[in-house]
């Protein structure tokens, strides 16, 4: 989620690989598949003076074979062969987050961007190489068939999941409204897999929540609670464009309410968009601290992200709650906060999504995403380097979750009751 937004943010600078393969595009629509394979590949590579100089006859070998060969050629359409062979120079990279799409792909991608979709709800990302569920959205499909963060996805449905992109795992989970997926998945502490069968549905994301109370014990289903004192509690679920307001708003309330204490409770959050996480942190760092760096390996010049200033909250005793679906906005504003001294985190580890993408038009029905930086903490930690290990960490057991205990939150509680 976090990159829908710097599609528009960043402006359609020309990388490397997608400039010579959109040339090449462009200039053979009009001609035939091996032609335009041909002017993509014989284009001389605008590529820096420390870069091998590359010979694409090896390439032209291994067509010629296929073309000559296989047995089922007749069967393949060329222009699937452009798409395989691209497709696979950015799987080359490395980078779970750089992907190519061919038109049905393309069409698919910019109605997610749009928010046009219907699915299960759950952000996924490929963690140590194997597919892996970020966090289920609250109160999503995923959510109530029991998907937890941290599960490692083994199957969808009848597919294996190890040579899939998170787009393609994306295109295989979403679906109409009322339709049904499985999902084959591996859970930390359990010893064998489990299929869960989750119905889609339109997806609607929630923002935010307030607490003010305190659950300490239930009883015959009733639920008995207790005042937080001066302790005001704000989960945000996701950092959307309405974000910001509905994170004002729950500041206004927490003044209103006279409490002095905060608990920001990031478990879950997937991310969204970057300029929400500097919006919100700079309810509590002075203007101009840094909030995140984008880094874009000295290909130009860092982009520094600094907090606007609001910092009417100068000296409020703060934690963060953090688990490994805290992911990508949610790792900026966490890491601002930890590393200006502003709140401690306590939880778990988090995902470790500090990258930011390009989606940029190939043809007029093909795109390329590449991942063009990667976010720095402002003590200069690379976020996508393992995540941001937490100041207390805690790791809830399935017997806190089947007794409904939360020993995070009640650290958190007990660090701010003792200030």
């Amino acid at each position: 989620m976090n990159w829908l937004r710097k599609f528009s943010w960043l402006a359609a600078a020309a990388i490397v690989l997608a400039a010579v393969f959109s040339i090449g595009f462009y200039s053979g629509l009009k001609t035939s598949p091996e032609s335009q394979v041909a002017k993509i590949l014989n284009t001389t590579p605008q590529i820096s003076t420390d870069r091998e100089e590359v010979d694409f006859a090896e390439f032209w070998h291994a067509w010629n074979i296929a073309e000559g060969k296989y047995v089922n050629i007749d069967k393949v359409k060329r222009q699937d062969m452009v798409y395989g062979a691209i497709s696979g120079m950015v799987k080359s990279l490395g980078d779970p987050y750089s992907v190519f799409f061919n038109p049905e792909e393309s069409k698919i991608f910019k109605s997610a961007i749009e928010g046009e979709f219907e699915g299960v709800g759950m952000e996924i990302g490929i963690r140590k190489e194997i597919l892996t569920v970020v966090a289920p959205l609250k109160g999503s499909p995923a959510e109530r068939a029991g998907i937890h963060a941290g599960d490692k996805i083994l199957k969808i449905d009848d597919k294996i999941t190890p040579d899939l992109s998170v787009e393609e795992a994306v295109r295989l989970i979403r679906g109409t409204k009322g339709t049904k997926v499985k999902l084959t998945i591996a859970r930390n502490g359990d010893e064998e897999s489990r299929v869960i069968e989750i119905e889609r549905d339109v997806i609607k994301i929630p923002i935010i929540n307030t607490e003010t109370k305190e659950i300490v014990a239930q009883k015959d289903g009733g639920k008995i609670e207790k005042d937080l004192g001066d302790i005001f509690v704000i989960r945000l679920y996701n950092f959307s464009e309405n974000s910001p307001w509905s994170f004002r708003n729950a500041l206004r309330e927490m003044i209103e309410k006279n409490r002095g204490k905060l608990i920001i409770d990031l478990r879950n959050n997937p991310g969204g968009f970057l300029e929400a996480s500097v919006d919100i942190a700079s309810w509590f760092l002075p203007q101009g601290d840094v909030v995140v760096t984008e880094n874009y390996g000295g290909r130009e010049e860092n982009k520094i992200h600094r907090s606007r200033g609001y910092n009417i909250f100068k000296n409020l005793p703060m934690v963060v709650l953090v688990n490994q679906g805290s992911a990508s906005a949610s790792e900026i504003l966490a890491g601002a906060l930890k590393d200006h001294g502003k709140a401690k985190l306590i939880g778990e580890k988090t995902f470790g999504k500090g990258s930011v993408q390009e989606f940029l038009p190939l043809t007029a029905d093909t795109s390329i995403k590449i991942t063009v930086a990667k976010w720095l903490t402002p003590n200069g930690y690379s976020i996508s380097e393992g995540g941001l290990a937490p100041d207390i960490e805690i790791k809830p057991s399935k017997e806190d979750a089947e007794a409904g205990k939360d020993p995070v939150m009640e650290k958190a509680i007990e660090i701010l009751k003792s200030q």
